[in-house]
């Protein structure tokens, strides 16, 4: 039945901003990048590592999220890296603020968070 995650959406409040976060701070691979002049609204796809995908939309208008992170629906997105210190340090030689590494006490994994330009918690998660 289900292979895998093939993508995530990420509705972005200034798309100029999300995009040289998502491509120039964390170097995900542009795919494609439309605009839709009905929907007066930018898709972006951008390519992982892994064959995984996020799509960055933006919509005028689009409401704020109501909390971080414990609003109902998707708390955060993670990423496997094979270090997380080191990413870590590279996200902050950018200017990226990234909490404190911490441990998951189920299985002993390091992982520590950080936000985008909007607040949209996303995990680092060691693998």
């Amino acid at each position: 039945m289900l292979k895998s995650i093939h993508h995530a959406a990420i509705i972005c409040s200034d798309y100029p901003r999300s995009k040289t976060f998502y491509t120039e701070v964390l170097g995900l691979e542009i795919i494609a990048e439309n605009y839709r002049a009905n929907r007066d609204s930018w898709k972006l796809d951008l390519q992982l590592p892994n064959g995984g995908q996020l799509e960055l939309f933006s919509f005028p208008g689009a409401p704020a999220r109501p909390s971080y992170p414990e609003a109902q629906g998707l708390r955060h997105l993670a990423f496997a890296v094979d270090c997380v210190e080191e990413v870590k340090a590279v996200l902050e030689a950018q200017g990226v603020e990234v909490e404190p590494v911490r441990v998951d006490e189920y299985t002993g994994k390091r992982f520590t968070f950080f936000s985008d330009p909007d607040g949209l918690p996303l995990e680092l998660y060691e693998s």
